[in-house]
């Protein structure tokens, strides 16, 4: 059985902020640019802006806030542009739903973050962190693919290091002419594990907000 979905009804007003789960546990801030028929255009996530590991006819999920849920919507990726400003172009592949599942929270940064593989590590920094992956900032190019096995120490506070084994999403370089790469880790954490994260995350919350109101 075939499911017309059109984009056109069912997406929200072009300019609204999306999220792109492309990870377990690990979604991505993007936007609604535009809607054609069938297809609709967001912006690629910064994390994944330029060639990623991301090809056309993968299958993910997006969703959006209402005030009173959130929006679920599967999608294909139809096509990507290869220039910038970088765009995804996406097809429903079902009917939105509802879906009232608690969000993994993303925050944090600038702790240090050790990275190792079977063959070699380095020093990187953390970028920001949830129950599901952690996304990081390494000084010089290293040889990390989309799919590698990689283990990640970070300190989450003064007696609270944590090593977690994950699979790389993504691997791209540094924005804004930054030496290095940017690295997305995604991994699975127990129970433990996941209330560290989400103490360290809501305490950089509040400490930013702090700096913000002076």
């Amino acid at each position: 059985m075939t499911v017309v979905v059109s984009a056109a009804t069912d997406l929200p007003d072009v300019g609204t902020a999306l999220f792109l789960v492309l990870g377990e546990g690990v979604n991505f801030r993007s936007r609604l640019e535009s809607v054609d028929g069938e297809t609709f255009t967001v912006a690629a996530p910064l994390e994944t802006a330029g060639p990623a590991g991301f090809t056309p006819g993968q299958e993910f999920e997006i969703f959006w806030a209402t005030p009173r849920t959130r929006i679920v919507l599967p999608t294909r990726l139809v096509a990507l542009s290869d220039e910038s400003p970088f765009r995804w172009r996406l097809t429903p592949t079902a009917a939105p739903r509802q879906s009232n599942r608690r969000e993994y929270v993303r925050g944090g940064g600038g702790a240090a973050v050790r990275l190792a593989t079977e063959e070699h590590s380095m020093e990187g920094a953390l970028l920001d962190i949830s129950e599901g992956g952690l996304r990081c900032w390494i000084d010089e190019p290293a040889d990390l693919a989309p799919g590698d096995e990689l283990r990640a120490t970070v300190s989450l506070g003064p007696e609270n290091e944590v090593e977690v084994t994950g699979t790389i999403l993504t691997v791209r370089e540094a924005p804004h002419g930054d030496p290095g790469q940017h690295v997305v880790l995604t991994f699975t954490s127990g129970e433990s594990l996941a209330q560290m994260i989400r103490l360290y995350v809501m305490t950089w919350e509040i400490n930013e907000r702090r700096l913000r109101l002076g």
